[in-house]
């Protein structure tokens, strides 16, 4: 009976449509918690509600996802949490941008309204990352998607905030943070993008109050001089050790500041002398506290100068203020120099504006003993990093962490819950709103206007999104997780969070693997970005190509600590393996039937199905393998090999003329094991490209199960190992690929039929022999000879195989002269375009002003030509031998 057969051609965009309707109306992701089997959960790293899909997410859901299809494979009862996060400041900014397009401000609306903005904004724009996970295939259980400020992971929040402020481990205290100006908030270490920038060292005159001399410091913020309560010089410094003790005057407010000794100052950094400014420098605020210095605050949190700059500059944007400053320093000669300066500074992580160092009451997570323990965890391998190297830098930040600031004064996020009375300023931090004062009885209470930080509630996402603070099942079956899979640079905004609070709360480590996948560049090894106008939009490469060829080439190149290089070039280049599979699987399908049977593996007979089959049971192995140490770009090309090579070059060219054959037994055969084949290459593939072969699948004769996500991973067949097979495979395999190479080598056309002499003998010959008909049909032969005794005609051209001489006699079919004096001119243009890529790589002037992936393309140029002339060159000497 026939069966139906695919499209012509395979068409992506209505397949994946289709498929993911199916997934998504049978709950074929949403695993039966009544179950006892062995589990495997991961939590996706909640992409930001404002966001669309980009190369990062596309190739950390892919990632995800190929180990969740496998382990579902593998029996696991998998479940993967989807979700997203409220990103405050990044959300606020979006919905103050679209009411400044109105003309009105946040504070036009009120907090109230505007956060009730804010919430619409979500209910309209935020489900498109979602579908866009959709679209990828990811097999999410959608049933549990979570967001960071749903009613559940609030409750959470709240709880873990009072918890720790019981413990003692949350806190309040004027520090000096990091502020940014224009978002008008706190930001931690961690949001601060710091960049390189030319700035200037500005060296200015201090003079000594007895006017018996005076310092030169020197500053990369003149403006912030106004600040300055000290001038510090290491004690063990000579030139200036006598100073300490003695006052300075500080120019232009003409302020008397001590001079302090302290081994913190570089004596090889600047002059030696030290500027001191509490209030707008962190190092500078610690020296001031340890040396009990006034902080005196002169740019505001607008950074705009305040009254204590003066009346010269107070009002004036800190920008401004620098400018004037200088002119000023100028005039009275204080200003002794300006050197141009490299250095590093701090950029606000969502506007890049210029972080400014400022003093604030904040409210802050003591990380001190929840670190020691999350580190502890690592070295002890209770959560093992992938690639290793990352440890190092995990303990690093571990060993120097600060205090984390967790308040943040913008009005989207998680609200602080501690309230204050008006009447006796008692704090009140509490789980739920309270009515009341427990101290002085007054119903005047005002909560904090503060929210906190976007990565507190993300620190519990793999706990409070399985129900915590409830004991679920849930939390019972999946925590701790299985795997983290993320980028390295989020491993200490989220990772070490993720950890501090999973073992404090859990009392056990988040997730037993972290896996650290690398950057997606462009072709050139650069970093994507819209100023060089070399971003790869995936929704656009998947609409062009389809998702499981954008898939595929991710995979293929996710080899562990390295970065992926991506072009539309490659991905076009898989989606060619897209469409190979699938003519390979409408050829197998038009030639099996309904009724075909299973395959019984203790019956196999054949080379072509016993080596193919061999070949299947070292993939399988290989596949497993690879996916559970994080290898998937081993596992792609692994099966890009077997699949193109072996299974469409070789297996189907091999069987075709017991498929097309009169003998029924011998085509029902072929039959069995080409669908037994093609069925587990659809499996062991399913995981990286799900639509295609669950496409292919859904048409397959005499499946038991539709939906090939619930197929399990094919059984280990001792009974189809033939290492015997396999190595007489690769023997007819030589000889067929080196007739194949001299007809190619000499431009016989693939038509013409040659004839093959081969000097052998013992079994070898026998096996040629009783092969013969396959060799000949492969090779498109006339006829194949073989012997201990064959005596070439002069005039042939010739190859090795396994210590054996292969001749095929040219008369007739090569003019020989007429090739040689091809070759010549083709040699004659090789050396003349070499010669010109060798003058420039031996011209410094391009060596050291040309850009660099200029100079490495003509440096490959040279390579690939010098690689082709000596190939041209010992084919030119193999044909003057025979002529």
């Amino acid at each position: 009976m026939a069966i139906k057969e695919l499209a012509k051609g395979y068409e992506p965009e209505e397949v994946e449509q289709k498929w993911v309707r199916f997934w998504d109306e049978n709950k074929s992701f949403t695993p039966d918690t009544k179950q006892t089997s062995n589990t495997y959960s991961i939590v996706i790293p909640p992409p930001n509600v404002t966001g669309t899909l980009h190369m990062g997410h596309a190739l950390n859901l892919t990632l995800q996802d190929i180990l969740c299809r496998y382990h579902r494979q593998k029996g696991y009862d998998v479940l993967w949490v989807p979700g997203t996060d409220h990103a405050g400041i990044a959300t606020q900014n979006v919905v103050e941008k679209s009411l400044a397009s109105q003309g009105k401000s946040r504070e036009d609306l009120g907090r109230e309204k505007f956060v009730e903005r804010v919430w619409e904004w979500k209910q309209e724009y935020g489900d498109k990352i979602l579908n866009q996970i959709k679209r990828i295939g990811a097999s999410v259980d959608w049933s549990r998607l979570r967001f960071t400020m749903d009613d559940g992971l609030s409750r959470a929040v709240r709880e873990v905030f009072v918890r720790l402020y019981e413990e003692g481990l949350i806190y309040q205290g004027d520090y000096i943070i990091n502020w940014c100006v224009r978002c008008h908030t706190a930001l931690s270490d961690l949001e601060v993008d710091h960049a390189e920038v030319e700035g200037h060292l500005y060296h200015l005159f201090y003079p000594l109050e007895d006017a018996s001399g005076g310092v030169v410091v020197a500053t990369t913020r003149p403006e912030t001089m106004l600040g300055d309560t000290a001038v510090a010089v290491n004690p063990k410094d000579d030139r200036f050790n006598h100073l300490v003790g003695k006052n300075v005057i500080l120019p232009v407010l003409h302020r008397r500041i001590p001079v302090i000794g302290d081994e913190y100052v570089d004596m090889e950094f600047g002059t030696g002398c030290l500027k001191v400014t509490p209030a707008h420098d962190p190092n500078d605020f610690v020296l001031g506290k340890k040396h009990g210095l006034d902080s005196v605050q002169v740019i505001d949190d607008q950074g705009r100068m305040t009254d204590e700059a003066g009346e010269l500059f107070k009002g004036l944007d800190r920008v401004q203020c620098r400018q004037q400053i200088l002119k000023v320093l100028k005039d009275q000669g204080t200003l002794q120099s300006i050197d141009p300066h490299k250095h590093s500074v701090g950029h606000c992580y969502r506007c890049s504006s210029v972080v400014e160092p400022y003093v604030s009451r904040q409210w802050f997570v003591k990380v001190g003993p929840l670190a020691r323990k999350a580190r502890d965890a690592v070295a002890g391998k209770e959560t093992m990093i992938f690639p290793v190297h990352w440890e190092k830098t995990y303990f690093e930040w571990m060993d120097n962490i600060r205090d984390w600031c967790i308040s943040r004064q913008i009005w989207w996020g998680h609200r602080i819950p501690a309230w204050t009375c008006v009447d006796c300023q008692e704090l009140i931090v509490s789980r739920t709103e309270p009515d009341i004062c427990p101290r002085c009885r007054s119903s005047r209470l005002t909560q904090d206007e503060d929210v906190l930080d976007t990565w507190f509630s993300s620190a519990l996402w793999p706990f409070s999104t399985l129900g915590w603070p409830e004991q679920t099942r849930d939390l019972e079956k999946f925590y701790p997780t299985s795997v983290l899979v993320t980028g390295f640079d989020i491993l200490f905004f989220w990772v070490a969070r993720m950890m501090m609070m999973g073992i404090h709360f859990m009392k056990d480590v988040p997730f037993r693997h972290v896996y650290i996948h690398a950057l997606v560049r462009d072709v050139q090894g650069q970093k994507m970005s819209k100023s060089k106008g070399n971003v790869i939009d995936p929704l656009v490469v998947m609409d062009k190509y389809g998702t499981d060829a954008f898939r595929f080439t991710l995979t293929a190149f996710a080899a562990m600590g390295r970065d992926i290089k991506m072009s539309e070039d490659r991905v076009e280049g898989y989606r060619h393996f897209i469409n190979k599979i699938w003519n390979a699987a409408r050829f197998s399908l038009m030639n099996l039937e309904e009724n075909t049977s299973p395959l019984d593996p203790d019956k196999v007979q054949g080379l072509a199905h016993k080596w193919i089959l061999h070949r299947l049971e070292d993939m399988k192995s290989e596949v497993g393998g690879s996916i559970e140490e994080y290898r998937f770009n081993e596992a792609a090309q692994g099966l890009y090999q077997f699949v193109w090579h072996s299974f469409c070059d070789w297996y189907l060219e091999l069987i075709k003329p017991e498929l097309y054959g009169d003998d029924e037994n011998i085509r029902k055969t072929a039959q069995e094991n080409l669908l037994h084949v093609l069925s587990e290459i659809l499996i062991l593939i399913h995981p990286i490209i799900p639509f295609v072969t669950q496409e292919i699948w859904s048409v397959l004769p005499g499946k038991k199960e539709l939906d090939l996500s619930k197929v399990p991973f094919p059984e280990k067949l001792d009974q189809c190992r033939f290492p015997q097979a396999a190595q007489e495979m690769e023997f007819l395999q030589q000889v067929v690929a080196a007739a194949r190479n001299i007809r190619s080598e000499l431009n016989i056309v693939p038509s013409v039929k040659l004839n093959l002499l081969i000097r052998a003998h013992g079994e070898d010959q026998e096996f040629l022999d009783s092969h013969a008909g396959l060799i000949k049909n492969l090779a498109n032969l006339e006829s194949l000879r073989a012997g201990h005794d064959i005596d070439p005609p002069r005039g042939c051209g010739s190859a090795v195989v396994r210590g054996y001489e292969l001749f095929i006699p040219l008369k007739g079919f090569v003019d020989i002269q007429g090739e040689l004096s091809r070759l010549d001119k083709e040699l004659g243009k090789l050396d003349k375009e070499l010669g010109i890529v060798a003058k420039k790589l031996a011209n410094p002037g391009f060596l050291n002003n040309a850009p660099e992936e200029i100079v490495d393309k003509e440096k490959s140029k040279a390579r690939e030509m010098s690689e082709k002339k000596e190939k041209l060159m010992i084919l030119r000497q193999r044909l003057a031998d025979i002529s």
